[in-house]
């Protein structure tokens, strides 16, 4: 069974020279909290690192290698996390799951799918290293962090070390971000300087990767190409989709809710500036886009109605609630997050999902741009971001007179989610007129989404209450809930006036 690690660490090229770093560090006694400073024995560690024959992962800034050797010996995945940070995902090189013949194991292939979208992967590096590390401690003998010297050397997976240096490791263990900091003072003034690569891999690599800053942007300003500008947006919410997929894989907290909103910010964004980035070009994509937010849309929705029920039942009071409400309402959700869970992930692991990712570079390697795309944004993104806005206005004005003002309710929120995401992206050519506008969508979204939310949960209830009276029980509580969320619903609708005048 994998374990997960969250890794805070930075790493330092020594200036001085590893023993000289290490003496300054055992001076931190008394300093960030340092009770003590204890010196562990010297290892050794074996580590063959696996990557595409392109290096698909250790550009998406992930490693994935087999180590032996050390107190955590096995198969590590590292997934980006932050500054600073990053996930290991650790599996045993024994027991479940591990391959006799050395080959990755199918849990850490999976997460790791939609960058290597069955790609093989295979050896690329061999990376050995004479590790010397000190623990700094509290008062109470925990681990607070860990200073390692690294003397390292590394070659091919399948031949002699061509390449050697030394670096210094500092990694949190239970410390603070202050600890960090007075490490990373202390290095430095013995002459530790941060390292030129951000892992070993890297540097092991460097003459097969990208040069420091080959792939860096260009700051976006309004007089930038408005090709460029949206097509900024539209990576960022690609690189977010493959950011989340191995999170979604591992159910972490909000991770559907995140892949969603960058698939319908991509989608919305490519529709709203069907001038820039051709519209029949990109139709198809669009819709492809649309399948991966409804799948996606099971399990964040089943969620989302789940926590709303379970916080509505607990607002009431105790003597009204009458026969197994709440096991009622737990034992659908479980079933039906299940069910939407294993949907997300049979698309995930399917063809389309990865065809669809594939397209997606496909859009941003050689985008279909139209002749506007090449004129200033501050003038050309100006009139797609303002006729957002203009269908959100038209979208509120038919609320009050239509004949089903749940689903007149319900195009708003799609026209709010539109007009917010066509904003956000043209800020970096609009400025606060852009932000302005994102913002009011996003507040008008955010009531328009509980009232939709609302309008799901009233259907649910009554077919929980169908069940219930089938089942022989009393469904006077089914009723009641019912009766709230239209309450609840009712006073959205009252201040529905208001956020619209600032629109």
């Amino acid at each position: 069974m994998a374990t997960v690690v969250r890794e805070i660490e930075r790493k330092y090229d020594p200036g001085a020279g590893g023993a000289a770093v290490l003496d300054a560090v055992k001076a931190m006694t008394g300093t960030a909290g340092v009770a003590a400073v204890a010196q562990e024995p010297e290892q050794f560690l074996d580590a063959v690192y696996y990557d595409t024959a392109d290096l698909r992962l250790i550009r998406a800034g992930i490693t994935l290698r087999r180590r032996t050797g050390g107190e955590d010996a096995g198969w590590h995945l590292k997934l980006p996390a932050g500054a600073d940070t990053r996930e290991e995902i650790r599996l045993p090189l024994a027991g479940p799951g591990a391959s006799a013949d050395g080959a990755v194991p199918d849990e850490l292939a999976a997460l790791i799918r939609a960058y290597t979208r069955g790609a093989a992967l295979a050896p690329v590096v061999r990376i050995e290293t004479g590790r010397r590390v000190l623990r700094l401690l509290d008062g109470t003998g925990q681990t607070l962090a860990e200073i390692a010297a690294d003397h390292v050397s590394a070659g091919p997976a399948d031949g002699p070390a061509n390449t050697s240096w030394d670096e210094i490791e500092a990694e949190l263990v239970t410390g603070g971000p202050g600890l960090l900091e007075a490490v990373d003072t202390r290095l430095r003034q013995d002459g530790a300087r941060p390292a030129a690569a951000a892992t070993k891999l890297q540097r092991a690599l460097a003459g097969r990767l990208p040069a420091a800053g080959a792939t860096q942007r260009p700051r976006l300003t309004a007089e930038s190409p408005a090709g460029q500008v949206v097509l900024a947006y539209v990576r960022d919410q690609v690189a977010a989709i493959t950011r989340y997929d191995p999170l979604v894989r591992r159910d972490e907290p909000d991770a559907v809710h995140q892949m969603r909103v960058a698939t319908r910010r991509a989608r919305s964004v490519l529709q709203a500036f069907g001038t820039i980035i051709d519209r029949d070009a990109v139709w198809p994509l669009c819709a492809e886009l649309k399948w991966l937010a409804a799948v996606l849309g099971q399990a964040r929705d089943t969620e989302v109605l789940r926590d709303r029920l379970t916080a509505d039942l607990a607002g009431v009071p105790p003597a009204l609630v009458v026969g197994p409400v709440e096991a009622r309402i737990t034992a659908h959700f479980t079933a039906e997050l299940t069910r939407a869970r294993q949907a997300a992930l049979d698309a995930l692991d399917g063809q389309r999902y990865l065809r669809l990712l594939d397209d997606l570079d496909a859009l941003l390697a050689d985008p279909p741009l139209t002749p506007l795309a090449h004129r200033e944004a501050g003038r050309v993104l100006a009139k797609p971001t303002a006729q957002a806005a203009r269908r959100l206005r038209r979208a509120l004005a038919a609320v009050p007179g239509a004949a089903d003002r749940d689903t007149a309710i319900h195009q708003a929120r799609k026209a709010a989610k539109r007009s917010r995401y066509a904003a956000e992206a043209a800020v970096p050519a609009l400025g606060g007129t852009a932000r302005r506008q994102a913002a009011q969508a996003k507040e008008l979204q955010q009531l328009l989404g509980d009232h939709h939310d609302g309008v799901v949960a009233r259907t649910v209830l009554l077919e929980l209450a169908q069940q219930a009276r089938a089942a022989g029980e009393d469904t006077f509580t089914y009723g009641l809930m019912h009766q709230r969320q239209a309450c609840q619903a009712a006073r959205m609708e009252q201040a529905l006036p208001r956020l619209t005048a600032k629109i």
